[in-house]
């Protein structure tokens, strides 16, 4: 696939180096100099370029949104028309200084953004692991036993891609059903914050949902 990475910051360069790597053809974007950009693109290797936020959107079958919440109305201008893209967002509806979230219960940021751009396809995912953890899940991809990743979002075609690039990366993706239940998922990363960077396990976390009892 061809995909726009909208942000350079640590999720962003990593699920875009990871991508690359993967086989995916990559456009790096929105950072605060060129230079971070093009090195971004030499060291993910394969297919990967530095652009401008209209660049990685022009012909991407999907965009990742990774930007803090304060520069989401900046990064969107600039991508132009977004009619049609999907958009697998993991911008988390933070205040400036990262303490709480500023959206939350009635609504969440993936269905605030989704208003921002009402013609393309949301999709939430990625928000609910540190990226401390996203290049040791993509080496360990071909084990058996995989790590989970909640995804959700109301449009099919949207999912069916975030799940493939979820797949790609590492993870097991779980389709949590429609876009408003990112007003749960966006809570959940904040524990999971909590639990990697405020417990003594470190930020290499992820987690797994298992079924048990009788199948059907």
């Amino acid at each position: 696939m061809r995909l726009g990475i909208l942000g350079s910051g640590l999720m962003g360069a990593k699920l875009g180096t990871i991508w690359a790597r993967a086989g995916h053809e990559v456009v790096f974007s929105y950072a605060r100099s060129e230079q971070k950009l093009k090195k971004l693109a030499r060291d993910a290797k394969g297919k990967a370029r530095a652009g401008t936020p209209r660049d990685a959107a022009r012909d991407a079958d999907a965009l990742l949104l990774a930007v803090h919440w304060s520069r989401v109305d900046d990064v969107v201008k600039q991508a132009g028309d977004l009619s049609g893209k999907v958009i697998v967002t993991c911008s988390l509806p933070m205040n400036a200084d990262d303490t709480g979230l500023v959206i939350a219960h009635t609504s969440s940021g993936a269905e605030e953004l989704a208003k921002k751009v009402p013609k393309a396809r949301v999709v939430s995912a990625f928000g609910t692991v540190p990226s401390e953890v996203l290049f040791g899940v993509f080496e360990a991809r071909r084990k058996a036993t995989k790590p989970s990743l909640v995804y959700c979002g109301d449009d099919a075609k949207g999912k069916k891609i975030a799940a493939e690039l979820i797949r790609d990366v590492g993870f097991d993706p779980v389709d949590a059903g429609p876009l408003r239940v990112a007003r749960y998922t966006e809570p959940f990363t904040l524990l999971i914050a909590q639990l990697a960077y405020e417990g003594d396990g470190g930020p290499e976390l992820a987690y797994r949902f298992e079924r048990f009892g009788r199948k059907r």
